[in-house]
């Protein structure tokens, strides 16, 4: 069973980490977010939910409005050609639907089947925003808690230059 925003927003108290969430209409993409973010302070990010030739399964996680290559990011991370993953594989996996897809959900893989990629500008910036496991809603913590989350999580990471 998933967790749910509850659960995480604990977890989060539990670690010790400060977050404030703000609730807001459903955002399904990065455009739709941009006509709710507008009072969030920190990066507001995209999550891509990626499926290699060889079947290993990646997140992707980038500012907003960065453009991700597909064709060219298989080189950067170490990755055979990629393609989004299937909604029931996202949901058997990390335990969210499209336009949900967070770093949050990595409390859903308690398997590490998935590999995290960060974007390194991101993780540079003092304050990020996550939808916590649902998209009418966005967390916002600092980059040093979100990095104690994903040690928490346990998940093999990789910060790297995706511009």
């Amino acid at each position: 069973m998933p967790h749910r925003p509850e659960d995480l927003l604990a977890r989060l108290d539990r670690l010790g980490i400060a977050h404030k969430t703000t609730r807001h209409a459903a955002a399904f993409t990065v455009a739709e977010g941009n006509a709710v973010w507008s009072g969030i302070a920190g990066v507001h990010c995209k999550n891509l939910f990626l499926k290699d030739a060889k079947g290993r399964l990646w997140l992707v996680v980038a500012p907003g409005e960065r453009r991700i290559d597909l064709k060219r990011l298989p080189a950067k991370i170490g990755a055979a050609r990629l393609s989004f993953g299937a909604p029931a594989l996202l949901q058997e996996v990390l335990g969210v639907s499209p336009g949900s897809v967070t770093p949050f959900a990595l409390i859903n893989d308690p398997g590490h089947h998935v590999t995290v990629v960060l974007d390194r500008w991101m993780m540079e910036q003092p304050l990020l925003n996550y939808h916590p496991l649902v998209n009418t809603a966005t967390t916002t913590l600092s980059s040093d808690d979100f990095r104690r989350f994903l040690a928490d999580c346990g998940h093999e990471v990789h910060v790297v230059s995706l511009d």
